[in-house]
């Protein structure tokens, strides 16, 4: 990924928070038949490991836990807020016309080793842990005891789970940094105008 300096994002905490609020991941393998992407839910445990722990599952019938073994290097990629950025929405453009349009984002590669889990009980805790993370907003969470034991079962042997110890994350923040103060605010409350107030509020805080 091409980063320039200024939009280099290293900070561990942003970083995860960008995995926390986007953990919908893009998981990228290369095997015999070439590149291959996997989208994946996952949890992040960043006090196992040297850089933590991403943690998925696949269903028994994709052919992802058995082409890549574990051992596996891999990649998963976070997108976090992004959007559309009009040159019109800067003042400087009314007065020198010399603005072009862009995208905005934020981006998480996170590189790290493959192992598979064929382990009904490491799936079952897995699942557990997700589905505590995604219904805790929830006025009432579903949990697992929620549903018919056998059903449950059925369901944990048709799934294979995923660690990913991560060896480095990559983050790149694209945000205005490298505009003036001004055109950068004015953008942000353009994004905020139209609903886009995650990216606005990413944009506000970023440095001029």
């Amino acid at each position: 990924m091409y980063i320039p300096p200024h939009f280099s994002e290293l900070r561990p905490q942003v970083l995860q928070r960008i995995m926390r609020a986007h953990p919908l991941g893009i998981l990228i393998t290369h095997g015999g038949n070439g590149l291959d992407a996997d989208h994946l839910p996952f949890l992040f445990d960043p006090g196992a490991g040297t850089h933590g722990v991403l943690s998925a599952h696949v269903a028994r019938a994709n052919p992802l836990w058995q082409r890549c073994p574990t051992g596996t290097p891999v990649m998963v990629v976070f997108r976090g807020a992004e959007g559309y950025i009009s040159p019109n929405w800067y003042p400087s453009k009314h007065e020198s016309h010399r603005q072009v349009p862009t995208w905005n984002y934020e981006v998480v590669h996170a590189h790290g080793i493959l192992t598979v889990h064929d382990d009904p009980r490491f799936v079952r805790g897995l699942v557990g842990r997700l589905t505590r993370e995604h219904e805790a907003t929830e006025p009432r969470p579903w949990t697992m005891a929620d549903a018919p034991p056998d059903y449950i079962d059925t369901m944990v042997r048709n799934i294979v789970g995923l660690d990913i110890a991560v060896t480095a994350l990559v983050g790149k923040a694209k945000l205005g940094q490298n505009k003036d103060g001004r055109d950068r605010l004015h953008a942000a409350a353009s994004l905020r105008a139209r609903g886009h107030l995650e990216l606005a509020s990413r944009m506000e805080d970023a440095d001029g």
